[in-house]
């Protein structure tokens, strides 16, 4: 593992999706059967990962049918692509799903699915004194952007604790910034912590020794959270109720195949990081980072309201209230949609 694989990581996914949304217009217009879906370099990502490198998604398509790929670093990106209608369906965490909901016009953007759970924790750095929640008091705590699923999880976390950041006249100071800045900020150790998803935090608690406070999920009710769910843009679902079926059943068979086969996820997922990115994480990070995963089609639906709960809490939800009622795509809204979400 080098720190030039590690920016990469984001700068690479950044420029790809720079890249391919120069190219979105011109794609949208060659053919509908097309399906342009979202996702991110990073192991929670496996599904789509997976699926695409081997193919997996193609297998139940029309053989007319092409997938194009769009790698993002960023929830908000994804949702942009979205709304731009550039991007048909993205694998995203639930704090980008939730407010690409609320935000896109009649409700235009809905989960489909569930594609993992868990895979966040708490790291601290080595020469950190943090052993508890009551030793956040006067840190610096890292967390990717505001809004993010692991941010808002780290500001729910300390007002459970009866602590406050910095910004807001408390005592702990936070960073929101990238994973590759949350990685170079942990070797120069200038953050005590940081909330990070995996392969992140194995990363950082197997080549920085930093120690591993606690798996998010333990926070959670049976240890469970949506970290990664599968999201569409409804229209398109409506349009194209056959094609989504299909690539529903082949998510699912995925999801089973990954749980079936880690080794070979492991080898797939590093020829992909290869492949794009130059080089790949050594096995024991991505085994391990796999197995504090669950892969899953299950969107861990009351996961999902507890998160809208805390995130309006913080104020993310703006000032006039919320309603997610409908924010799961069911067969019921469209009978024309054959399968199980």
């Amino acid at each position: 593992m080098t720190i030039k694989l590690l920016l990469s990581i984001g700068i690479v996914a950044s420029v790809l999706a720079s890249i391919t949304g120069i190219a979105l217009n011109f794609n949208e217009e060659i053919s509908e059967n097309n399906l342009r879906i979202a996702y991110f370099p990073n192991i929670g990502h496996a599904v789509p990962i997976v699926g695409i490198e081997n193919n997996f998604f193609l297998e139940k398509l029309s053989s007319d049918t092409k997938i194009e790929s769009r790698i993002f670093d960023s929830g908000p990106q994804v949702i942009e692509s979205l709304f731009a209608n550039s991007v048909d369906i993205a694998y995203v965490g639930p704090g980008p799903a939730i407010n690409g909901f609320l935000n896109s016009e009649n409700n235009n953007i809905q989960i489909l699915s569930g594609a993992a759970s868990g895979g966040a924790s708490f790291i601290v750095h080595p020469e950190s004194e943090i052993n508890s929640a009551s030793d956040f008091s006067g840190k610096k705590i890292a967390a990717p952007q505001i809004g993010n699923t692991q941010d808002v999880s780290l500001r729910h976390y300390l007002s459970e604790n009866n602590l406050k950041p910095a910004e807001k006249g408390g005592s702990v100071i936070i960073y929101n910034i990238s994973n590759p800045d949350i990685y170079t900020l942990f070797v120069k150790g200038d953050i005590d912590g940081a909330w990070v998803a995996e392969p992140w935090a194995t990363i950082l608690e197997t080549e920085l020794n930093g120690k591993r406070l606690f798996f998010e999920e333990d926070l959670w009710p049976n240890k469970q959270f949506a970290s990664v769910l599968l999201i569409a843009n409804t229209d398109y679902v409506k349009k194209n109720p056959e094609l989504i079926s299909k690539f529903l059943l082949s998510h699912h068979h995925t999801v089973d195949w990954i749980n079936e086969n880690p080794l070979e996820t492991r080898i797939i997922f590093n020829n992909f990081l290869k492949s794009h990115l130059g080089q790949s994480l050594s096995d024991d990070v991505v085994d391990i980072s796999l197995s504090n995963l669950e892969i899953t089609t299950n969107p861990v639906k009351d996961s999902v309201y507890s998160f809208a709960e805390k995130a309006n809490v913080l104020g993310y939800l703006g000032r006039n209230g919320y309603d997610i009622s409908e924010i799961f795509y069911t067969i019921d809204s469209n009978p024309n949609l054959e399968g199980d979400t």
